[in-house]
């Protein structure tokens, strides 16, 4: 009885304004910034803040005043250093130190990475509140053996997920995605003529890579260049010893006709277990959907308690 009733409590989902977030205006060439929220990881369930691993750190690190709901999911918004401006690309960018000059990873710092690596961890970043999530071109109906040719003929099924893998492993060995190529869609906002127009980001992806250090290539001004190949060396983490990384970035602005009141339609299909760290009114004081987190606790009690364990 309690269960249904608590269903028919939940709001239905559709597009919508949430009271208390306003949408955001950029202008050509404004800076967006690239905030880090936490590291997480479904095998785990223990949340840690972003600068817990050895990534680049500002200067200055400034943390977001935290509302309830950040509180609750274990989120730290914090401050990056990757440089993003509204509808500019990057092709390559080293984020912090040289090539000749690379990040010296100590044999703890080295082994920490390489633990949470193997735990699956996901990393979470988000630009104009929305969160960075990872596209993934699946082939269900795909025969083992096919050739590449062949594969672009056939029925692809694109899904995301929430974050990046931090990395993976192979072979019994640790690597690192070291550079993010961060794709962004904005929406232009028509206005009057001779007016400047207003840009909305509406979507935020990635494509994490694994990149052998010395495999990137950088000038004076940390402009760089990756290797060519497909698939390059990737950044292994030998958790035996010190390390050497660099972590780089490119930037890359495509125009949708998607509008900022459906720019969270991508993230709602995402599958439960995805979406379950994060809610909607990420910016918002009010935090008007964290009820939805605590229906979907509830719910989980109330179904443990009334159906029958197998």
């Amino acid at each position: 009885m309690w269960a249904l009733i608590l269903v028919s409590t939940l709001p239905l989902v559709t597009p919508f304004y949430v009271p208390g977030v306003a949408p955001m205006n950029f202008h050509q060439n404004s800076p967006v910034e690239i905030k880090a929220v936490k590291l997480t990881s479904s095998r785990t369930q223990l949340p840690y803040e972003y600068y817990s691993l050895p990534f680049c750190k500002p200067d200055n690190i400034i943390y977001k005043a935290e509302n309830l709901g950040e509180v609750l999911r274990g989120d730290r918004i914090v401050n990056t250093l990757y440089t993003v401006l509204m509808n500019l690309d990057k092709k390559c960018e080293v984020l912090c130190k040289k090539p000749d000059d690379p990040i010296k990873l100590s044999m703890e710092e080295s082994k920490l990475l390489a633990e949470r690596i193997q735990e699956e961890y996901y990393v979470h970043l988000i630009a104009d509140n929305l969160p960075v999530a990872t596209r993934l071109e699946l082939y269900p109906n795909k025969e083992e053996g096919v050739e590449e040719e062949q594969r672009k003929d056939t029925q692809k099924d694109i899904q995301f997920e929430h974050g990046y893998r931090l990395g993976f492993t192979e072979n019994n060995k640790f690597y690192l995605h070291n550079h993010l190529a961060f794709i962004l869609y904005y929406h232009k906002e028509k206005l009057e003529e001779d007016v400047e127009h207003n840009y909305r980001v509406v979507r935020f992806e990635v494509m994490p890579k694994s990149v052998k250090y010395e495999d990137i290539k950088a000038d004076e001004r940390n402009t760089c260049t990756l290797p060519e190949t497909v698939a390059p060396i990737p950044q292994e983490i030998d958790p035996t010893k010190e390390n050497r990384i660099l972590f780089t970035y490119s930037v890359h602005w495509e125009e949708s006709e998607v509008k900022w009141a459906s720019r969270w339609d991508t993230y709602l299909t995402m599958s439960d277990v995805q979406i379950h760290w994060f809610s909607i009114s990420w910016s918002s004081d009010d935090n008007i959907l964290l009820p939805l987190h605590v229906y979907g606790f509830v719910w989980r009690i109330l179904c443990r308690k009334t159906l029958p364990h197998s």
